[in-house]
Parts: C-alpha cells; structure tokens; sequence
C-alpha cells in the first residue's frame, strides 16, 4: 500500500472520527474506489457503514459501492483458504505484491459478506433494506466462485439463519418466493440443512461415562436447539416439492447459470447444453439424495412436541414419496407409533403406507393399533383420518378370526361410552367387519343357554337326594349373564372376544339419539341378506359430531306430522297388568269435614279369606 495512500486513508478516519455528524460523503467515496486503485483505501472506510447503527440512506450508498468494485473482481480473486503457502517459497510469495494485494481484497470481501450476513439477522436493522441486503448475498452466490454456485457463502448464511435469535419469519418468505424456485438454490439448501442438522445432533450433550460437559459456548442449550429445530423445519416445507423442481426434464432453472452468459456471443447454445451441471437423470436422483439426507438427519433431531406433529402429519404426502428409500423412515416411524396417544395415532398413516407400498413388517402392529381404541379418540383432532385407516387396516381376509373378533368387540364395548357420532362409527366399522369376516358372524348373536338349561335340568333331578345339587344351581344361573370378554386385556388374542357377543350394539336400538337408533335398525336389515349389502364407506361417518348430527335431523323431512294430542288415560296402570283389580273414576266427591277427600273401598265377597278380593274405587 503506497504511503499517500496510508496518509489519505488516515486522515479521512481522522476526520470523521473528530466530527461524526459530518459525515463523509460517501457517494464521492464510492466513485473513487471505482475510478482507481490508488483509491482503495476507501474500502475499509465504506464497510464501517454496513451497519444496523447507521442510517439506511449511508448502509444502501455504501452497499451499492461495495457491490460494484467487488463483483467484477470475483473470478480473479484467490479462494478463502489461500495461503502464501501456496507458493513454492515465503520470499516468492512476498516478492508478489500482487498476490498480496488480491489476498487482502479477499479479506474485505469476506468482511464484507460476513457484515451483510449480521445485518439480515440483528433485530436492530431496517426492514426496509433486508430484501436489498439478499439480493446483494445471493448475486454474490451466483458469483462468487468464476461463476459457479458459491455454496461457501450459502452455508455461511444458511447457518446464521438458523442460529440466530431474532425471528427471520420475513427473511424466510423473501428466500423462498425468490430463490427456492431455481434447482441449484434447492440442492445446496439441502447440503446445508444436513450439516447444521448433524452439528445439532452432535453439539447436543456429550455424556462421557460420569461427566457431562454442557457446551453453553456454542449456544446448544434446549432453548435455542428448539429454536434451531423450528427454523430448519421451516426452510425443509418452504423448498418446492421434487416433483415441481424436476417436472421439466429438459429444462432446469439455475441460478447460478441464470443471466451470467446473455451478453456473450462466442458461447453457443450447444455448448451451453453441455455445460449444464448435471443431467435430467442425474438431478433427479441427486436431488432425491440430498432430499432424504437432510429429513433423515433433521428426524434423528430432539424435536419439540409441536414440530414433532407437524412432521407426522406431513410425512405421508410430502416426505416418503420423495425419499430415495422410504424404508429409513422405519426407525423413526415405529418409535413413534410406540408412544402411544395422539403421537400414535399421527403415525399411522405413514407406517401404513411403508407396511402396504414398501413391504416393511411390524409384528406388533395390530397390538399397538388394539391399545389406539379407547374413549378418548372419538374426541381427537385426527380421528376422521385414524378410523379410515382403521377400516383399510382391518380390511384383509388374511386377518385371524380371533383378531377381528377382538375389534368388534372392543369398538362395541366403546359404543357404551362415546357420543353419539362415535356410535355412529362403530357401527359401521362393526358392519364391515362382519361383511368382510363371515367366520365372526356368531357374534351377532351367541346363545350360552343350552348348557345352562342341562345343568338346570340336573339340578332338578337331584334336588332330592342332596343339598350340594342347589349349589350347581346357583352358579349356572350365574352364567346366564356373564362376559366372558375382558376389556382391559391389551394383547387380542387374550381377551377371550370369541366366547362373547355383540349385546351392546343391540343396545343402542334405545339410544337416545335417533340417528344412532334408527342406523342400528337399518343394520339389522342388511343383515339379514349378506349378499345383497355392500360395504359402509366410514369417511361419511369419521367427521360426525354433534353440530353435523343436528344439522342432518333439522334438515331431515319428517313425513308425519301429529296434528291433535292423543287422548288422555284414565288411569295410570292397565288392568291387565293387576289382575283381580278395577279402577273406575267418579265424578262424586266425598270431602270430610276439615276438607280432605276420602276413598271408599269396596271388599267383593269370597269363600274365604286367600281369595277375596278387593275393588278400589279411586276419584279423579
């Protein structure tokens, strides 16, 4: 660096350092910067005002200088790892004052990136000029390295996106709607995330034997590692899914390759095609790659409860089918559905499809799903999802007798306790099931009284010669209304379901609500010709709830109407049921003399005293 140039760079510090309220006119700066190298001290000058402190109108002036000089020096200048080293020897490495002066503009530049970087994520900078700030990262991304994907810079401000403190809600949306569109920004997305997600993994707690060494220097505590978690979750649903990255086979958008060869003629389009970064094939199976390195090392992650449900809930639809082997979701899946409650039931859907679409075995799947059946998930928030996957679960005519039997019998134990949508479901589930497994259709009626009438008969037979004999009795009588079916058994095969039957469906013909009496009738008619019926389509029922069944019965046409009252008793009981006994009503009215009413009681003669019978003359 010449001495007049140490001489004007001190002295413009000087300047502003003695008189900070006039400022230095920084446009002046920024043309001399441009106009000549002897001017290059004003670099360190104009990085002082990417800022949050300063004043928007001073930050974008010096961004638009900065940006200018650097981004055609870009291609010439040395990567960030350059070293003096490189050169055969110290001394001809400092006999180069070139190589030195382009190893310091280097330095600026990646002070310059490393400014732009904690403006976008302090709390104290202007909104206004965030989406300036990225544009400026990203041409820098597209630049930075002789034209290729600087992926350095990228991960440098993917990672202070993830780890800073302040939310960058804002900074997401603009990354997303600008850049997640262009391929190459989604592949190296992907790069990123893996790597911070491993980090997490790692930095996490270290256990080592006795010792735990909590790393508080390197911000891991729950607090921000949740924080963390939330962002990286954020950026993996805001990436386009593959299949509208890949859907043009021919033609990939890049930015790396976008507007960086419009003004250069001697480059044909031929050898642009050639110098595509990788092939339609080759993109579509590294990306998958890099797709499912990422979601893998951000599900092996400590989620949080909340993030935790969302994943679950977008696995099925926007994850596995993407994945280069949906089969590295079964850890992940099985210790999920393990959980139990709510947890459970979200995992479902995706273990169902690796079991049905990807050959992947859970011996212990029915067991767990047997254990999901309690009052408790009529009322969840998934349960229109849970009892359609419930249906296709149990719609194999491989499955045991004594399984299905266990399912029938446990939903309708459950239709004692639910509400009336849940009635509702059981029922149909009930339905199928019996369509679907003839072998369990003994449920719907099991009569257990052909034993008990021969130990009746025997009993009578023995009356007697021994006292013992009124004992049998007793306890045959006993059975007549017993369960045999335990319904706190978790494993079906223990629940002794065959040796039961179905008596709490024939309940609900006097249910309370009239849908769930009225469907009940119905199903006893279908019933009874099997092979006209056909199967009950459970998403019309799975979303029921009290507001959907007052709705259907205000809008349900009533065919008759009462147009009078009905006529009114004379009496409370019936004759038949009292026989011997009249009731008659008299208009006559005795009163005593304080005004109390009196009845009269009429005794009919008989022969004797055990067969008379008496009438009872009651007024109205």
């Amino acid at each position: 660096m010449s001495k007049k140039g140490n001489h004007q760079m001190k002295k413009t510090r000087t300047l502003f350092s003695q008189n900070p309220s006039s400022q230095p006119d920084l446009k002046t700066l920024g043309n001399q910067l441009l106009s000549s190298r002897a001017h290059v001290n004003n670099l360190p000058i104009l990085l002082k005002f990417i800022s949050p402190s300063s004043s928007p109108h001073h930050t974008l002036e010096s961004l638009l200088s900065l940006q200018s000089f650097f981004t055609p020096l870009l291609p010439d200048l040395p990567p960030s790892s350059s070293k003096p080293s490189l050169y055969p020897s110290l001394e001809e490495a400092k006999a180069d004052p070139e190589f030195i002066y382009r190893t310091w503009l280097r330095l600026m530049f990646d002070e310059f990136v490393k400014l732009l970087i904690h403006f976008l994520v302090s709390p104290g900078s202007k909104e206004s000029l965030k989406d300036v700030v990225l544009d400026t990262i990203m041409e820098f991304v597209k630049t930075g390295n002789a034209g290729k994907f600087n992926s350095s810079i990228y991960h440098k401000f993917i990672h202070n996106i993830v780890h800073s403190t302040m939310p960058v809600d804002n900074l997401f949306h603009s990354l997303a709607t600008k850049y997640f569109k262009y391929i190459d920004v989604c592949y190296f997305t992907y790069i990123s995330v893996e790597k911070i997600a491993r980090t997490l993994d790692v930095k996490d707690i270290i256990y080592d034997k006795a010792v735990e060494v909590e790393l508080d220097d390197k911000n891991t505590s729950t607090a921000s590692i949740d924080v963390c978690i939330h962002k990286i979750h954020y950026i993996l649903l805001r990436i386009a899914p593959l299949e509208c990255c890949l859907e043009e086979k021919s033609n990939h958008e890049t930015w790396s390759g976008s507007g960086n060869r419009k003004g250069n003629s001697e480059v044909s389009d031929e050898d642009d095609e050639q110098k595509k970064v990788l092939s339609a094939s080759k993109m579509s199976k590294k990306m998958k790659l890099k797709f499912s390195r990422a979601w893998i090392s951000f599900l092996r992650l400590p989620l949080p409860l909340d993030v935790y449900k969302e994943v679950l809930v977008t696995l099925q639809e926007a994850v596995i089918p993407h994945l280069a082997n949906p089969a590295m979701l079964c850890d992940f899946l099985t210790r999920s559905y393990d959980i139990g409650g709510v947890v459970s039931v979200m995992a479902l859907s995706s273990l169902y499809v690796l079991m049905t679409q990807y050959g992947i075995e859970y011996p212990n799947f029915y067991e767990k799903l047997y254990a999901l059946l309690v009052p408790a998930i009529f009322m969840a928030k998934h349960r229109a999802k849970f009892f359609q996957l419930l249906d296709s679960c149990l719609k194999s005519p491989l499955l045991p007798a004594y399984l299905a039997a266990a399912f029938a019998k446990r939903l309708s134990r459950l239709a004692l306790w639910v509400p009336p949508s849940g009635a509702l479901i059981i029922i149909a589930l009930i339905h199928n099931l019996l369509r679907r497994h003839p072998s369990i259709n003994f449920l719907v009626h099991q009569d257990f009284g052909d034993g008990v009438v021969k130990d009746d008969s025997k009993a009578e037979e023995c009356a007697d010669r021994s006292e013992g004999c009124s004992v049998v009795t007793d306890s045959s009588a006993t059975t007549l209304g017993l369960d045999h079916f335990n319904n706190r058994e978790s494993d079906p095969l223990k629940s002794n379901a065959m040796r039961s039957s179905l008596w709490e469906i024939d309940t609900l013909r006097h249910h309370y609500c009239p849908p769930v009496s009225r469907f009940v009738l119905s199903l006893e008619n279908d019933l009874t010709v099997r092979a006209k019926t056909t199967e009950i389509a459970i998403k019309d029922f799975s979303s029921g709830s009290y507001a959907t069944i007052f709705k259907d019965e205000i809008g349900r046409r009533v065919k008759q109407v009462p147009l009078a009252f009905a006529k009114a008793t004379t009496s409370l009981f019936s004759e038949s049921e009292f026989p011997g006994w009249t009731f008659r009503c008299e208009d006559v009215k005795k009163l005593n003399p304080t005004g109390e009413a009196t009845g009269i009681i009429n005794r009919s003669d008989g022969h004797d005293n055990n067969n008379a019978k008496r009438q009872r003359i009651e007024c109205a």
